[in-house]
């Protein structure tokens, strides 16, 4: 029986992955380069140790100054991500798990400032009873550390709770961990193929929590 949603944050709840490719994605074409879809989105859901800086320096063979470079795209990423409001059927599925008396949890491999910060301002934090992010663990998704750690705060086994994932990272974290797993892919992460998911989706938006619930339960 489910008695627990855990969230992922970034490109789940609320687009922010896209907008971090598409600031950087302006920043390649203003050099006349082209960072490919496939290759950014290999880091989403972790931390990776692609630098797209140096990516580019290869590409137009000539040195560029990082730091400047980094201050450019954290200003525009914040100006684009300023302008996001949750992804449709986000805040439907809080309100219905809130009425339906289930726990609500997230786990996020960004840091704890930049989740609470963006639930805050979009006014969804109070939905949330358990908030795991890097500042609580060793090693970020597709490690499990993070969905065992969000399961075990809201008092469920991992077999009692549903994650929704935007990543390929984010869903081996959650299946590693023993939760289902619904994927919803974003822009960025649509060419990714999500075989080990129990459900995906184009949109939260299309189907209802109780529904989904029901199939979830009735296929396992």
């Amino acid at each position: 029986m489910i008695k627990a949603l855990v969230f992922d944050f970034d490109g789940t709840i609320l687009d922010t992955e896209s907008q971090h490719y598409n600031a950087l994605q302006e920043i390649f074409k203003e050099h006349g380069a082209d960072l490919p879809i496939e290759v950014w989105g290999e880091g989403i859901g972790t931390h990776s140790g692609f630098n797209p800086y140096e990516y580019l320096e290869k590409q137009i063979q000539k040195k560029l100054d990082h730091e400047e470079l980094k201050e450019k795209r954290t200003k525009r990423v914040l100006e684009l991500i300023g302008e996001q409001k949750p992804l449709p059927g986000i805040e439907n599925y809080l309100k219905a798990a809130k009425e339906a008396h289930l726990k609500i949890g997230l786990a996020s491999s960004s840091s704890r400032a930049w989740v609470t910060e963006h639930l805050g301002r979009t006014g969804l934090m109070d939905y949330f009873e358990v908030i795991k992010t890097a500042d609580d663990v060793e090693k970020v998704k597709p490690d499990p550390a993070l969905y065992i750690q969000a399961v075990e705060a809201l008092g469920v086994k991992p077999d009692e709770a549903i994650a929704f994932e935007d990543s390929l990272n984010g869903s081996l974290a959650a299946k590693k961990a023993g939760l289902f797993c619904v994927a919803i892919p974003n822009p960025v992460t649509k060419h990714m193929v999500f075989d080990e998911v129990d459900h995906k989706m184009e949109s939260i938006a299309e189907l209802e929590l109780s529904n989904l619930i029901k199939m979830i339960e009735n296929n396992h």
